[in-house]
């Protein structure tokens, strides 16, 4: 029970790689709450719009309100829009680098006098498109290069007051989004065999294996780790291409 009696907040908890993320904490013994848009049947929760940063004091301080503290934060919650640069939008382009970067920024701003109080740790979910690029992603790709470098800047100015902050880069993970897209393509077999190619383990990834490594990271097993961003992406990023 790495987290008994300590509180945690996960954006975008109900779905996905967040609500992986939100029941490991559980089970490791943590009160968790979780932010999204409606409401969250597992959890406690709040109600957010990740378009408006301004919201995320407000956010911070129901969870203070309601639990006393906050020990952990995951900024989880994010949006990617496929579009080529020329024909984005600046208004599009503005709300991916806010649900993406700018609203994480004003939650860790706001949560880090409750996490000095705890000696707390902040996770932030990036991805592997931070590194690299898939096609038509400039906003997306953009935005999480940024929340890396925001990463890195939180740990150096305030590890030593005990707040950690580390990065996860999430490769393939099997999301319902993503197996709906696979799904979608003219041949889902053929195209789930192309996946498994390009990753050295032969498969993608699923939402608990990044659950896992980010409970760690929060965890103070982990209390000689800050400003990393964590690849979970089966080898996929250190695989050198060949011709078909």
């Amino acid at each position: 029970m790495k987290f008994a009696d300590k509180v945690a907040l996960v954006t975008g908890g109900r779905s996905g790689i967040g609500q992986a993320i939100a029941k490991k904490l559980r089970l490791e013994g943590a009160h968790v709450f979780t932010a999204q848009r409606g409401a969250d049947p597992e959890f406690d929760h709040v109600q957010a719009d990740f378009s408006e940063p301004d919201s995320a004091a407000a956010l911070i301080q129901e969870v203070i309100n309601r639990a006393g503290r906050l020990d952990v934060l995951v900024n989880n919650a994010g949006m990617m829009q496929e579009v080529l640069a020329e024909d984005m939008s600046l208004e599009d382009w503005h709300r991916n680098l806010t649900v993406n970067l700018t609203t994480p920024f004003a939650l860790i701003k706001s949560a880090l006098p409750y996490l000095r109080d705890v000696q707390g740790s902040i996770v932030n979910v990036g991805s592997t498109e931070g590194i690299g690029s898939n096609p038509k992603h400039a906003a997306y790709c953009a935005s999480k290069a940024g929340l890396h470098g925001l990463t890195r800047a939180i740990a150096v100015d305030h590890s030593a007051e005990g707040i950690r902050c580390n990065a996860v880069a999430p490769g393939w993970i099997d999301t319902d989004l993503n197996i709906d897209f696979i799904e979608s393509m003219p041949n889902p077999k053929s195209f789930r065999e192309g996946l498994a190619k390009i990753h050295p383990v032969g498969r993608t990834g699923s939402p608990d294996e990044v659950a896992n490594l980010v409970v760690w990271l929060a965890s103070t097993e982990a209390s000689f780790i800050t400003g990393q961003v964590w690849k979970v992406d089966g080898g996929r990023m250190t695989k050198l291409s060949l011709p078909n």
